[in-house]
């Protein structure tokens, strides 16, 4: 009580610093002189938080604060500013907090407690039309908080309403309906709306402030009733997916209660639901009404204590095959296959509609029922029935075709008398390259077995009705072409020219004509051009050898128009001959410790080493006179003439594809060795190569180091020592680890050349080591450990041979 006390005193200093100029409120005990009206922003928050600090509500400090003297009307306002100051100033943590706790609001400001439901999803009724409405958690038919309240909403207790007076007099109350049914007003007393419509309380409200408040009696101020906090109501659900007790938002409706159960069981009826109220039926409930008509007139609002059940269904058919929305249906008594076929949403554009078929249930067997068209709408449907709607077959009752050589090729109408000119009249005529002499009719006989009738097309379309054959249907008429008897001839063109390839021939087709279609003549082109042409005879002359014809002919290599012309023929060949010397300049490049590294151009065909070198002003005199090497570019034909070689491997050998994807991956480059001071001497030594394009020298900068890498205990470069060998440089870096294989220990020189450990009994030798060398230690294999077996199988085979070599020597 003494915390409560000094947040009382703490909160109402503030509030009368403004009205009783700055006077020493925390020793005044009187509050009757404070005004809520002048109270600023920042006066709240320090309420708010003096508050909070002490772990009180502005409700609890309400009795203390009458007490000293401030009225009721008083407080309420600042009750109600502290409310909206807190509104406004709200932390999105704190408001999914309250939602966690279970307080629901909307933005209207009506609050309600929050309803949880947990869905269970339902596979065994999946097919039933109905089930996908409560299977949808989109579709919970929650009720709108943000909706005006409506007319008829029956008060009771738990609701809140908010009673509003303003014009000349102002009054501003939250008001709970307590559990005897009854608000509480301030001067005007308690006023029983329990069991009231919203409308009835409004009235009965405004009556009895109106004795109180003059200025409502006389109209200068006026009254207004809403509903503020909802209540939450408790009905039952019977027969449901999740039958149990529900509580609910007084506004929700039977749809919402029925979403939260789950929808009707295994068995439940979709389309007899009764809604019972004061143990009566209130309301029968045929959701078919919603899915069907979008009707929800069953929709009805629920109340406390009402019992929602949902019985047994009385019978069900399915409906298969070409209709809209194949499921399970419900029907009632009298309804008809029309009306199932409107819950199926009607036939499918593919359905054969002149007859369905029915699979019934008797007594002891199934029987079939077919239902004519003219039946649809006398024909009621049984418990248990199977409507099976077919696909309507695959075939026309009046098509013919037309195709060739007409203006529209497609499929017609027929007609009963229709002739073969009146088809191709419907055709839009003859394409000039029609060929009269004949058309082709393939007709379907009476026993599905096609046959062919031949028409004399001029002849049909002169009048002459014996040639003007009457068409049947399904009838697919040919018109041919002249085109289709022509042989397609084609031309080669090969050589210097922009396009090389196979071309259309056309008549009178010049060399000139393909020379310009092909894109011209390339700058490489020569004089010289070959025709080869083909041979034609009716006798064969063995004395003749030749199988073409060749024509030799001379051109302007520089123009691609020719003053004789050649006429070309079908299927020859021309092939445009390259200049004898043609050939753009190459580079190579030069990098390292020379005096101008950079791209030089082959000057010659035969450009060395030293030649090149020389012309990037010779070696400087940081150069390496043995690191100097040459990277020549992998062609891409060494790697395809590698993977075409038979290298005699088994299948599951893999060598072959590691090698090429290494060389296409990996190396890139073979490199050369090159000795300098050998070159220098002799400009004839076999280090002097000759260069090839896209060829790299290195010339390696002195490095007075030596590499060590590989399996060793620390890999490092070594100062250079001369007459050191090599196991002083692996004993300088720690010796070789319990991978490393020592024998196969190898050396790289700065050249790129490449030296290995050689041993001969129990000698070994190793390599020379040279200033910038590097000694490369390899992995040990792995090598696959015996087995008991095997060793008892050598074992074996010992013995044997043991015993043989006695024997043999007895």
């Amino acid at each position: 009580m003494k915390k409560v006390t000094y947040v009382l005193l703490l909160l109402f200093a503030l509030t009368m610093s403004l009205s009783v100029k700055a006077q020493d409120i925390m020793k005044s005990k009187d509050l009757s002189t404070v005004n809520v009206d002048y109270l600023s922003d920042d006066d709240l928050a320090k309420i708010s938080a003096q508050l909070k600090s002490n772990n009180a509500t502005i409700d609890q400090v309400e009795p203390m604060a009458l007490s000293k003297g401030m009225s009721q009307a008083n407080f309420n306002k600042l009750k109600i500013k502290l409310n909206e100051y807190a509104k406004k100033n709200a932390n999105p943590s704190e408001n999914v907090e309250k939602v966690e706790k279970g307080e629901k609001k909307s933005d209207s400001g009506r609050k309600q407690d929050a309803i949880k439901n947990v869905k269970v999803k339902d596979s065994a009724n999946a097919i039933i039309f109905g089930s996908e409405l409560f299977d949808n958690p989109t579709l919970n038919f929650e009720p709108d908080l943000k909706m005006a309240t409506p007319m008829n909403y029956v008060l009771g207790p738990g609701d809140e309403i908010q009673v509003t007076v303003y014009g000349v007099q102002e009054y501003n109350g939250t008001l709970p309906v307590s559990v005897e049914g009854k608000i509480s007003i301030e001067y005007v007393g308690q006023i029983a709306v329990s069991g009231m419509t919203i409308e009835a309380a409004t009235q009965k409200i405004k009556a009895a402030i109106a004795k109180v408040y003059s200025t409502v009696r006389s109209g200068q101020s006026q009254v207004s009733v809403s509903l503020g906090k909802i209540r939450t109501i408790k009905i039952t659900v019977v027969g449901g997916k999740q039958p149990g007790n529900y509580s609910l938002s007084s506004l929700a409706t039977v749809y919402n209660a029925l979403h939260l159960a789950g929808g009707p069981g295994k068995n439940g009826s979709y389309r007899n639901i009764e809604l019972i109220r004061n143990n009566k039926v209130y309301k029968n409930i045929d959701i078919y009404r919603f899915l069907v008509k979008g009707d929800q007139s069953d929709n009805v609002s629920l109340k406390e204590n009402d019992v929602i059940r949902i019985p047994a269904y009385t019978q069900r058919v399915t409906v298969e095959g070409e209709v809209k929305r194949p499921g399970v249906f419900e029907m009632k008594k009298g309804e008809t296959f029309a009306d199932l076929l409107g819950f199926a949403s009607g036939f499918n554009e593919f359905a054969y509609t002149a007859s369905v078929n029915v699979v019934q249930k008797t007594g002891k067997e199934f029987k079939v029922h077919d239902i004519n068209e003219s039946e649809f709408k006398t024909y009621q449907p049984q418990s248990g029935d199977v409507f099976r709607v077919t696909r309507i077959l695959n075939r026309f009752e009046n098509r013919i075709k037309i195709e060739g050589a007409v203006f529209r090729p497609d499929y017609y109408s027929f007609t009963e008398g229709m002739r073969v000119s009146d088809l191709i009249t419907r055709a839009e005529g003859l394409k000039e390259d029609a060929y009269s002499k004949r058309a082709r009719i393939i007709r379907l006989k009476t026993d599905l077995t096609t046959e062919i009738v031949n028409v004399n097309l001029e002849a049909a379309l002169s009048g002459d009705l014996s040639a003007d054959i009457e068409l049947k249907r399904e009838d697919i008429v040919t018109v041919y072409s002249i085109l289709d008897f022509r042989e397609e001839y084609k031309v080669i063109i090969d050589g210097e020219v922009k396009n090389p390839g196979e071309y259309e021939y056309y008549e009178n087709l010049t060399l000139n004509d393909l020379v310009v279609q092909v894109g011209g003549l390339t700058g490489s082109a020569s004089k010289r051009v070959e025709i080869a042409r083909m041979v034609k005879s009716d006798e064969i002359d063995d004395a003749d050898p030749k199988r073409v014809e060749l024509v030799e002919l001379e051109i302007t290599a520089d123009n691609n128009e020719q003053v004789k012309n050649f006429i070309l023929k079908p299927f020859d060949v021309i092939n445009i001959r390259r200049m004898a010397v043609y050939e753009k300049p190459q580079m190579v490049t030069i990098s390292g410790a020379v005096s101008y590294p950079g791209k030089y151009v082959l000057a010659n065909k035969k450009e060395t080493v030293y030649n090149v070198v020389m012309r990037a002003g010779g070696l400087t005199s940081i150069a390496n006179l043995d690191g100097m090497k040459i990277k020549r570019p992998i062609k891409e034909e060494q790697i395809e003439t590698l993977e075409r070689i038979d290298l005699n491997l088994d299948k599951s050998d893999t060598l072959k594809g590691k090698l090429a994807k290494k060389l296409k991956e990996d190396l890139k480059f073979a490199t050369i060795p090159v000795n300098w001071e050998k070159i220098v001497k002799n400009k004839n030594h076999f280090s002097n190569v000759t260069l090839f394009p896209g060829d790299e020298i290195e010339v390696a900068v002195y490095n007075e180091g030596v590499k060590v890498t590989g399996n060793v205990l620390l890999t490092s470069e070594i100062p250079y020592r001369s007459g050191k060998g090599f196991k002083y440089y692996l004993n300088a870096v720690g010796g070789v680890d319990n991978k490393g294989w020592k024998r196969k220990s190898y050396i790289i020189y700065p050249n790129g050349k490449a030296d290995v450990t050689t041993s001969f009994l129990f000698f070994r030798s190793y390599p020379k080591v040279e200033p910038d060398s590097q000694i490369v230690v390899p992995e040990k294999p792995e090598r696959k450990k015996m087995t008991a077996g095997e060793w008892v199988g050598i074992g074996s085979v010992i013995s044997s041979l043991a015993l043989l070599i006695l024997t043999a020597f007895k």
